[in-house]
């Protein structure tokens, strides 16, 4: 039995000041739609450096992780490896803004406004809707969408796990 592999896409390096968000259509794909940078994470490594790393190395943008904000699973893909397939998509803060995308993944790379990728026919189902979901979080406030992490002590001494999880209501 073959493991899950893992996807990590940034999703939502959200520029909050204008309401953009980072997004390329990919070089070597059938469909030249918009989608938000990621790939493949390394053994080992937690979702969030992956997310930081992924976007860097695609569109020459340096984020922060904020949060995990959905999980796509899925069976069967082709080029998935003959493994299942989970596509997390983490929202980012930029921490530059000077695109200097990789011309051997990316055909383009731009901020576009978040409201017309919810929108536009030149996207995956995907990227549509979570494009609607930062949206929400914009007009709402991101404890609406965010799954934030907590790093807690695992049961075998001196480890550690990475929980990601709505917040608790206060007592």
């Amino acid at each position: 039995m073959q493991a899950a592999r893992v996807r990590i896409t940034p999703g939502a390096v959200v520029d909050e000041s204008n309401g953009k968000v980072l997004v390329v259509q990919d070089k070597n794909k059938t469909l030249n739609a918009w989608k938000f940078p990621g790939g493949l994470s390394e053994l080992g490594e937690n979702i969030g450096a992956t997310a930081v790393r992924e976007v860097q190395e695609e569109t020459g943008v340096c984020s922060e992780f904020l949060s995990l904000l959905s999980v796509r699973q899925q069976h069967d893909q082709p080029g998935a490896f003959g493994a299942s397939d989970l596509y997390l998509i983490c929202r980012l803060r930029p921490l530059t803004y000077s695109i200097d995308f990789c011309t051997e993944e990316c055909l383009r790379c731009d901020w576009l406004p978040i409201a017309e990728l919810a929108r536009t026919e030149e996207t995956t189902p995907i990227t549509s809707r979570v494009a609607r979901l930062l949206l929400y979080g914009l007009e709402r406030g991101w404890g609406a969408v965010d799954l934030p992490m907590e790093t807690l002590p695992a049961v075998h001494s001196g480890r550690f796990y990475q929980l990601y999880h709505r917040g608790l209501p206060l007592a």
